[in-house]
């Protein structure tokens, strides 16, 4: 289903103006089954060369309904519709901005017939409505009125849905506002993410980290983030490129190497909030945590030395965890041992590990 619209404007700066005519007609593809046309009181001055080419002045609009009122119908008429005009990109541009101004995300695909026409009707020495319209033989009545231009417009989109033999130019022209596009590439990148505890990276096409997150089940938060609408997660959604993923195992890991890697890493969009100092000190001086590791034969473990953390990493083997020094070898060692002591203390306050070994001084 298609609808065809043609917007008169009051003219001035860029996304400035305002409506100041609108009609619409939905077409089946075969004949129109529903219209909404209707003056719209812009509530500005039209420029003076705009009233000159329309015919439309401000007085004719005093008593016109302003855009709020109209909003409603314009949604419901063009609900499930592709947006037909002759150059799309402008009419779709001024209603976007209306509805912006409302607070409404205005989001319709559309179709430009001035495109269109270029590739199925060749070599005209003009593309421009009146002009095209004119050599077409289609008949055309009140230029630069919104009913007059989206009616000649309805007419030549027949024309253009005949040309188009195999069906292919005009379903390859459409301009996926829906963001269809965006949601296949994001797709894609989903099902490469596994329903695994542990850390994401959100990486940009230079490669770099632009989003860190973490949860218990990473293809749950990953689509999670995919679906939000603010404007922090749409542009997230926008620059990803590829995503990566680490398994941890466990929830200490997961709380540890998050914040350990937010510092490292800064990726642009993490909001990140100033950590309170913890004064609390460790118990003992020496011990090891261990805990579930990623893997059925694995086991996480952190060391702390001198009531510091020293490292974190995972180990199979027995000898690895008696051995201090081969342990040492094995192990990722933290450089912000405060943020490390902070996020260890706090977690074995409050939650449980798999054992705590003290180790002799």
């Amino acid at each position: 289903m298609y609808v065809i619209l043609d917007i008169e404007t009051t003219g001035g700066k860029f996304n400035e103006e305002g409506i100041t005519e609108i009609a619409i007609y939905k077409f089946d593809g075969h004949s129109v089954v529903d219209q909404f046309i209707s003056l719209v009181n812009p509530e500005k001055e039209i420029q003076t060369f705009v009233v000159k080419l329309t015919g439309i002045n401000n007085k004719m609009l005093a008593n016109a309904p302003k855009f709020y009122e109209v909003a409603k119908r314009i949604i419901e008429i063009t609900k499930d519709c592709t947006l037909v005009a002759h150059n799309s990109a402008f009419d779709y541009r001024i209603l976007s901005t209306e509805f912006d101004r409302l607070g409404y995300d205005f989001n319709r695909n559309t179709l430009c017939t001035v495109e269109l026409s270029q590739k199925l009707i060749l070599d005209q020495p003009s593309y421009s409505l009146g002009k095209l319209t004119k050599a077409l033989g289609i008949p055309m009545t009140d230029r630069h009125r919104a009913s007059g231009d989206a009616l000649a417009t309805v007419q030549l989109f027949k024309l253009l849905l005949e040309k188009d033999i195999n069906k292919t130019i005009i379903q390859g022209s459409v301009k996926y506002h829906d963001r269809r596009i965006e949601k296949e590439k994001l797709q894609k990148l989903l099902d490469t993410v596994p329903k695994e505890l542990g850390l994401f990276y959100v990486h940009d096409s230079d490669g770099k980290v632009i989003y860190l997150g973490r949860g218990k089940n990473l293809k749950f938060e990953v689509n999670k983030l995919f679906l939000k609408q603010t404007r922090r997660a749409l542009k997230i959604q926008d620059r990803v490129t590829s995503i990566s993923y680490e398994k941890t195992g466990n929830d200490l890991f997961t709380r540890l190497k998050y914040y350990i890697e937010l510092e490292t890493l800064s990726p642009k969009y993490n909001i990140t909030k100033k950590r309170k100092p913890f004064l609390q000190d460790f118990n003992s001086e020496n011990f090891l945590i261990f805990d579930k590791g990623r893997e059925i034969e694995e086991r996480a473990v952190i060391l702390i030395e001198n009531r510091e953390v020293y490292g974190y990493g995972y180990t199979n083997l027995a000898y690895q965890e008696n051995k201090i020094d081969i342990l040492k070898s094995i192990l990722t060692p933290i450089e912000d041992k405060v943020l490390a002591k902070a996020i260890v203390k706090d977690y074995l306050n409050k939650q449980k590990v798999q054992r705590i070994v003290r180790l002799e001084s």
